[in-house]
């Protein structure tokens, strides 16, 4: 029988979910890792910064290992005897507040705060021939965990090595139901609203743990960026992130949950002749180690995907820009079956004052 508390969202959900790049929100999910403190220029100014960033990712592709596989051929595990949920789709839309203060060129702080919109549907662990009739859907929406992050740039002169801490907060709703199957944990963890698991009786009508708004558990993060001019009119940039949970909600027998560690490297070039319109391209590398305890599915949530990232940045006028990238998995090994994204896209805009 399908219990969704124990089936895990694929591991690009999980990236969307998790992955801030540095000091900004990626979109994630099998690729936004995009950098956006790249994307929009790695500012020395001082004084106060709004930003609000836009992210879709549709998952709408089986794949295991490094190849697609089709729904059919993940429900006949079950048709031989096994217990595979066969994802149908996942599509993530995520808005991201940002307000940052740099009292000067070396330091600086960030707040960012993510509201979540997403739609999931799961034939749950089904066999062929799969039907209408066989999926179940939800939809999840509410305030993510909240990420503050610090910035240090003051070791050399030019201000282009930074190094970064932060923290990931539980504010987001979390959990599922046990695994026992007889009750909730975490707080306020969303149902499915339609299909087969939304007929089950309560807690077994709830979607998995990994869907869910937020993880339960507060992460550290943990980072590095530096960009060098190359030519006259080019800027090169590498940056780092790690992000690991150190604390977490979800921690009783039977119903702990810790998300898998992730890292992402990122590096490109800005081409900045005319600073008003700045083309870069970015190359995105993330992985992301399984996730552990009884409301987790270590199997389907760890892998690397890397990412090809072409988008422009414009200023608008003075202390307003915005900009727009669309990201293109290149490669992506996938542990078990997961759900990943052909594409996704980010857009956003920033206001200095």
């Amino acid at each position: 029988m399908f219990n969704p508390s124990v089936r895990g969202a694929s591991f690009a959900l999980l990236i969307a979910a998790g992955a801030f790049p540095l000091s900004a929100l990626a979109c994630a999910t099998c690729g936004c890792a995009l950098s956006t403190d790249a994307a929009t220029g790695f500012s020395t100014a001082t004084g106060w910064r709004a930003s609000l960033q836009y992210d879709f990712i549709n998952q709408n592709q089986l794949r295991s290992g490094t190849h697609t596989i089709s729904a059919s051929q993940v429900a006949a595990l079950n048709n031989a005897g096994g217990d595979q949920e066969v994802e149908h789709d996942t599509v993530n839309r995520y808005i991201t507040l940002g307000l940052s203060y740099s009292p000067s060129a070396d330091w600086n702080a960030k707040l960012l705060v993510p509201y979540i919109d997403r739609g999931h549907s799961t034939f749950g662990s089904a066999s062929n021939p799969l039907g209408a009739d066989d999926l179940s859907g939800a939809t999840i929406k509410g305030l993510g965990d909240i990420r503050v992050i610090g910035t240090w740039q003051g070791l050399l002169e030019r201000k282009n090595l930074g190094f970064q801490f932060g923290i990931k907060l539980p504010t987001g709703d979390f959990g599922g139901p046990n695994a026992a199957g007889d009750g909730v944990a975490g707080r306020h963890p969303t149902p499915f609203s339609s299909g087969p698991a939304s007929q089950n009786p309560s807690p077994g009508n709830l979607v998995d743990t990994s869907l869910q708004p937020g993880t339960g558990s507060t992460d550290l993060i943990f980072g590095t960026f530096y960009h060098q001019p190359v030519g006259e009119d080019f800027d090169a940039f590498v940056n780092a992130q790690f992000q690991t949970a150190v604390a977490n909600r979800l921690h009783q027998a039977g119903q702990d949950y810790r998300p898998g560690n992730t890292a992402t490297v990122s590096f490109g070039a800005r081409y900045e002749e005319n600073p008003d319109f700045v083309p870069q391209l970015q190359v995105n590398v993330y992985r992301k180690g399984a996730d552990q305890g009884a409301l987790a599915d270590t199997t389907d949530t760890a892998g690397t995907v890397v990412n090809l990232s072409p988008g422009a940045t414009f200023s608008v006028r003075e202390n307003l820009q915005v900009f727009g990238f669309a990201q293109v998995p290149v490669f992506s090994h996938l542990a078990g079956y997961q759900l990943a994204p052909r594409w996704t896209a980010s857009a956003g805009v920033s206001y200095g004052f």
